[in-house]
């Protein structure tokens, strides 16, 4: 996660005026991302070294029907494009059951008992994870978890502030921002440890843990938080043709950034498989655990937003901050320039022993870019988005890493025969495609959606948006 703006306003003057739920909420979702990202930084390792491998695959149990519905879907699969395709899946789906999740909660139990199931079945899932015999089953409940949870726990903030409350919300999300970044940050640092010195279900079981401190905090303020999230009045209007045509831009915009998408996800993938077999993980006495690179992406997107508003701060007064479109098209050209990061690294050092600084910019460069697309594509829609779909638009954006994910699980199937420097430099190109189509149509897609929402660069003080990754 990662905050678009900040308010101006300080932060220790605002607590005071802010909802005890609030806290509430921005600890229990920190122990959660602590635990999501933990997990996540150590899935397709596990799965390569270990789960998918002779004495331990048999073992799983319903693997062998699972195993046989993807090689059906994309053909005999070497350990290393399986264990790429099932964390696609995974991630995949984990950024589509949200949907579900919402309707379920808006419809029926409310977001508050939504968040509590999701809580236990995520706690269940890692412990699941523990054993090789439930590996399927804890995949099911992270996903189901996950769903119930990441929705409806943001929807939640929202609904601490009257609606007419703006700058408080915009306080509010900052803070809430801040508690989700620092548990990406440090999940896999610990859990990688963990992993690293005394096991794999050492980090998973420390992934567990969290989890339930996460459930715990939430149920500690219980009472504090809203039960349901109330329908807008204006939800049931119907749409205009011009409606339609901003939805269509829209689409076509979150279409461009997929390209972005299946560039920077690698990022927790196929990229950790290869910095275990070509890098040099070693400092002196110390080897850097695989997974802590995850916390580099994260770290950068916390100490990257005030550089970035420094930097379109100076634009503006000189009239050249980029206008939302460009900001998505030099995301994208950013994460082209992170790929061939490794493609320089590959050529420099010959392919191994690289130097674990390399992994390290390209990690971080990605962070950078992620700033510049997928804050930018939530706050254009939700400004530009008609109101009566609105929340619905904001779903579909989530849709598109749902999609983007399950590519990325079948692109990394083509690792090995690829090779790595062929992979990577295939990985730059998708992200270089998705900036040469906002040079393309970037125009016309600005004056379709100009008449409903002035296509300006995003400013400090303008407007805060929560960020999932």
């Amino acid at each position: 996660m990662a905050t678009v703006s900040v308010d101006g306003t300080g932060a220790g003057a605002a607590a005071a005026r802010h909802p005890k739920g609030l806290y509430y909420l921005a600890f229990t979702e920190a122990w959660e991302r602590f635990s999501y990202y933990g997990m996540s930084a150590l899935l397709v390792l596990y799965m390569v070294n270990e789960l998918l491998m002779p004495g331990h695959v048999e073992n799983v149990a319903g693997f062998g029907g699972f195993r046989a519905f993807i090689e059906g879907a994309y053909g005999p699969l070497s350990t290393q494009a399986l264990a790429s395709a099932i964390f696609g899946l995974y991630a995949g789906f984990v950024y589509f059951t949200p949907v579900l999740g919402g309707l379920i909660a808006d419809r029926w139990i409310g977001q508050r008992n939504a968040v509590v199931l999701g809580a236990l079945s995520m706690a269940g899932g890692h412990v699941a994870m523990a054993f090789d015999e439930s590996f399927l089953l804890a995949l099911l409940l992270l996903v189901i978890g996950s769903g119930l949870l990441k929705g409806n726990i943001s929807a939640q903030v929202g609904a601490l502030y009257p609606r007419d409350d703006e700058a408080r919300r915009t306080r509010g999300f900052a803070i809430f921002s801040v508690a989700i970044n620092v548990g990406a940050v440090f999940g896999p640092i610990l859990c990688g440890w963990l992993a690293n010195e005394y096991g794999w279900h050492w980090g998973f079981g420390a992934a567990a843990i969290f989890m339930l401190c996460g459930l715990v905090t939430y149920l500690a303020g219980y009472k504090h938080l809203p039960a349901r999230v109330e329908r807008r009045a204006d939800e049931e209007a119907k749409l205009t043709s011009h409606d339609w045509t901003i939805i269509a831009a829209l689409i076509a915009v979150m279409f461009i950034t997929m390209f972005h998408s299946i560039a920077y996800y690698q990022l927790a993938n196929t990229f950790p498989v290869w910095v275990q077999d070509h890098v040099d993980l070693s400092l002196g006495a110390f080897e850097i655990p695989v997974p802590w690179y995850q916390s580099v992406d994260p770290l950068f997107s916390i100490i990257g937003v005030p550089v970035l508003f420094a930097l379109w701060g100076w634009q503006a007064r000189r009239r050249g901050e980029p206008g939302d479109l460009a900001k998505i098209g030099i995301g994208a050209a950013l994460a082209a320039c992170a790929n061939l990061i490794l493609v320089a690294a590959i050529l420099v050092s010959g392919g191994d022993n690289i130097h674990p600084l390399w992994p390290f910019l390209y990690a971080g460069t990605l962070g950078v870019a992620f700033l510049y697309y997928w804050p930018t594509l939530l706050a254009l829609v939700s400004r530009a988005a008609p109101a009566s779909v609105n929340a619905t638009m904001m779903g579909v954006c989530f849709l598109t890493l749902f999609v983007g994910n399950n590519v990325i699980g079948w692109l990394g199937g083509f690792y090995e025969p690829l090779g790595p420097l062929r992979f990577w430099l295939l990985h730059a190109g998708i992200g270089a495609a998705g900036a040469v189509l906002v040079l393309l149509f970037g125009g016309a897609l600005r004056r379709a959606l100009e008449s409903s929402v002035r296509d300006e660069p995003l400013r400090p003080g303008a407007e805060t948006v929560e960020v999932e990754r």
